[in-house]
């Protein structure tokens, strides 16, 4: 007779549906609340995720947290963070890109503001249900009956998807995007199908580092510093 946790477990699919609908539901949520509500909704799900990959029989490793690959992925997310803060810094000192930083969203921030968003919301209101649900729960659970190609097409392609609704307005939001799309429905239209393909290959390139340093670490570093330093300087330019 099996152990009585075995009988109890879902099976690998079953799990991924159930992580689909969830994060259906908490894009819903999140696209609606910000501040508080949204940070422990964020922080909600990431828990509830995670206890559907044990519930799978899915274990620490499978999500990219296993005690013995964090330190490794903490250097890999430093040095991620070093090389994006040098990126970003002389794209801001160069008049050739500095409009590609400019954002309306930030120009009625208050310096106090920014700080919260760059090291309380981005990290655990973002980075965290993010990176826990596209390369840690369905990158590990796909990972185990498919391979990394598929782990990694079905989390980046999920992954862009949920950039639908926050991208809704983004062409009207950042100067660079509207000279290129401008103002009309359809441009609006073709900026929302641009950002979720531009976040699909953004996820490919995070489900790399997850495999490539085998810690959910090294995407979160680099998820960390491409939002939090784009506050910072957007912030900074207004």
């Amino acid at each position: 007779m099996p152990p009585r946790d075995r009988r109890r477990r879902i099976g690998t699919w079953t799990a991924v549906g159930i992580t689909v609908a969830v994060l259906a539901a908490a894009n819903l949520a999140l696209h609606r609340w910000s501040g508080l509500p949204g940070l422990v909704t964020a922080v909600v799900v990431s828990a509830l995720l995670l206890g559907v990959l044990r519930w799978a029989g899915g274990t620490r490793a499978d999500a990219g947290l296993a005690a013995g690959t964090l330190a490794r992925g903490a250097r890999w997310a430093l040095a991620l963070i070093a090389m994006v803060g040098v990126v970003y810094l002389v794209g801001a000192l160069l008049p050739a890109t500095r409009t590609l930083f400019e954002d309306r969203r930030y120009y009625g921030m208050s310096g106090s503001e920014v700080l919260l968003r760059v090291f309380v919301l981005v990290p655990f209101g973002t980075v965290l249900v993010e990176e826990v649900a596209f390369r840690g729960v369905l990158y590990g659970l796909v990972l185990r009956v498919r391979g990394a190609v598929w782990a990694t097409a079905v989390s980046s392609l999920l992954f862009g998807l949920w950039h639908v609704l926050p991208s809704l307005h983004l062409a009207a939001a950042k100067p660079a995007l509207t000279t290129v799309f401008g103002g009309s429905a359809l441009g609006a239209a073709l900026a929302v199908v641009g950002a979720v393909l531009f976040t699909a290959a953004a996820g490919v390139l995070f489900c790399e580092l997850r495999r490539r340093s085998g810690s959910l670490l090294a995407p979160m570093g680099l998820h960390w510093a491409v939002n939090a330093f784009g506050y910072l300087v957007g912030f900074l330019l207004r």
